[in-house]
């Protein structure tokens, strides 16, 4: 396989307020590969968006990436350590939107309401590419168009508050492309979505993936958007990755007891009329009341008494892709420190 675009170490995001700490991210570590999708997937309040953000250094105050690496290898194979750089420096702008897309979860809060689309398209073209107005405005038109949007022309000049949530999902995912990032990161792209337009975006990022050869990582809760869109699957839950693998692989053998109890839960059109859907006992503790351990043993049927509570478990290799945290597979396999 080629070398990952981004390769993501121990990564810490806490956020510090006066009530105690918040782990958000606590020790993510995974890879992404040129031209690849990887599903990040977890209940909410996991850590899933606060580790997009902690990529591109825009974690929102008292949030602060405390540790780990972030390096992303660059269009002439140099490699930059995006945690080790100013996150309001020039290096790291240039890279927001430049090297790196992001479609945001609520577009109707990211975009603005006093400007046109067309403006806040030209804006984010002329912020990385030296282009006039007119022309920053006629490539505007045309990512307009490459998103499925109707009639650009007209559209351009349009606010985001006269569209529909499908087109305003068009619009963030313009924005995201509009200086030719080489990776996308979208979360939960497809939120408060009808199912209909939930396809169609679905599809538009599949298309302008392999139409430009895109890394993209997808953030989701849905375990049917994973299996649809995905090429390898991060499993988190409580700021850890717990399981790591190709898609069919998540799938068809998952290991790690929080990996099986969201497949559980999956609605099947097999199951019996006016059956009860499979649930996971408990909820994800309060953020600051962590459970010392394994942070998923209060909620795991195979948890193991004077064990799963006293230690958290290491990462053990299954197979060359295949990674889990859990000590149900600590031995024989090779356990990484």
């Amino acid at each position: 396989m080629a070398e990952p675009i981004l390769s993501v170490r121990a990564l810490e995001t806490f956020f510090r307020p006066d009530e105690g700490v918040v782990r958000a991210v606590d020790g993510a570590s995974f890879d992404l590969y040129p031209g690849r999708t990887l599903g990040i997937v977890g209940e909410s309040g996991c850590g899933k968006s606060v580790t997009a953000r902690s990529i591109l250094r825009i974690v929102e105050r008292p949030g602060k990436v405390e540790g780990g690496e972030i390096w992303l290898r660059r269009e002439d194979g140099s490699r930059l350590n995006l945690a080790a750089i100013d996150e309001r420096g020039a290096e790291m702008r240039a890279i927001r939107g430049g090297e790196i897309g992001y479609v945001f979860q609520e577009p109707m809060s990211s975009l603005s309401a006093f400007h046109t689309i067309g403006n806040q398209v030209t804006e984010a073209i002329r912020l990385h590419r030296s282009v006039s107005k007119k022309e920053a405005r006629e490539r505007a038109i045309e990512l307009l168009r490459l998103v499925g949007i109707p009639r650009p022309e007209q559209r351009v000049d349009s606010y985001s508050f006269e569209l529909s949530g499908g087109l305003r999902q068009r619009v963030m995912i313009a924005l995201a492309l509009a200086a030719e990032p080489r990776i996308l990161i979208a979360d939960e792209p497809t939120t408060a979505l009808d199912v209909t337009t939930q396809a169609q975006i679905l599809d538009l990022i599949r298309k302008i993936q392999a139409e430009r050869h895109l890394a993209v990582i997808l953030i989701t809760h849905d375990m049917g958007v994973i299996a649809e869109m995905v090429d390898g699957v991060a499993v988190m839950y409580l700021g850890k990755i717990v399981e790591t693998g190709p898609v069919d692989t998540i799938f068809h053998a998952p290991k790690h007891p929080y990996t099986q109890a969201l497949l559980r839960s999956i609605p099947s059109v097999l199951a019996e009329p006016r059956s009860r859907l499979a649930t996971i006992s408990g909820s994800i503790p309060h953020p600051y009341a962590r459970p010392q351990g394994c942070p998923f043993h209060p909620r795991c049927k195979d948890a193991m008494a004077g064990l799963c509570e006293l230690r958290e478990p290491a990462v053990t290799r299954l197979s060359e892709e295949h990674e889990v945290r859990c000590f149900l597979y600590e031995q024989p396999a090779e356990v990484l420190q």
